[in-house]
C-alpha cells in the first residue's frame, strides 16, 4: 500500500450496513449473505457481534442444521471495530494483526463494514 496513500475508512467502506438479529436463524442469514452478495452481517441484538460467510460454513460443517440453528450460536463475539477517519493502511495492519477480514465502522452507532475485499479493490 502506497505510504502517502491517505484513503480514509469512510471513502471505500460497504453501506449502507446490513443486519440481522442475533435470533435469527442461520438459514436467513446465509440467504441475506447470499441474495445480497455480501460475506458479513452485523448482529443486532449481540453487542459488538458479526456474523460471516466462515461462521455458516463453519456451522453446517459441524453438521448443524441451519433452520435451527441461530445467529446467536454462531456469531463472532467481540469483534475489532473502526472509526470512518481511520487510514486504510491502519484497517490492513489490523485485518492482517488480529486475522479477520471484517471491521465494522463505527461514528457513536455502526455506519457500515470494511472488508479485505474492500481493502483489494482500493488497492487496483
Amino acid at each position: 500500500m502506497d505510504l502517502d496513500d491517505r484513503t480514509r475508512v469512510a471513502d471505500v467502506m460497504s453501506t449502507p450496513l446490513e443486519t440481522v438479529g442475533a435470533d435469527a436463524p442461520l438459514r436467513e442469514a446465509a440467504r441475506r449473505m447470499r441474495d445480497d452478495e455480501i460475506s458479513a452481517l452485523v448482529v443486532t441484538t449481540g453487542g459488538g457481534c458479526i456474523v460471516t460467510q466462515s461462521d455458516v460454513v463453519g456451522a453446517v460443517a459441524d453438521g448443524l442444521d441451519p433452520a435451527a440453528t441461530t445467529v446467536r450460536d454462531v456469531m463472532t463475539e467481540d469483534v475489532e471495530t473502526v472509526t470512518p477517519d481511520l487510514m486504510m493502511q491502519e484497517v490492513a495492519a489490523m485485518m492482517t494483526m488480529y486475522g479477520v477480514k471484517h471491521l465494522p465502522v463505527v461514528d457513536d452507532d455502526y455506519v457500515g463494514m470494511v472488508s479485505t475485499t474492500d481493502v483489494a479493490e482500493h488497492l487496483s
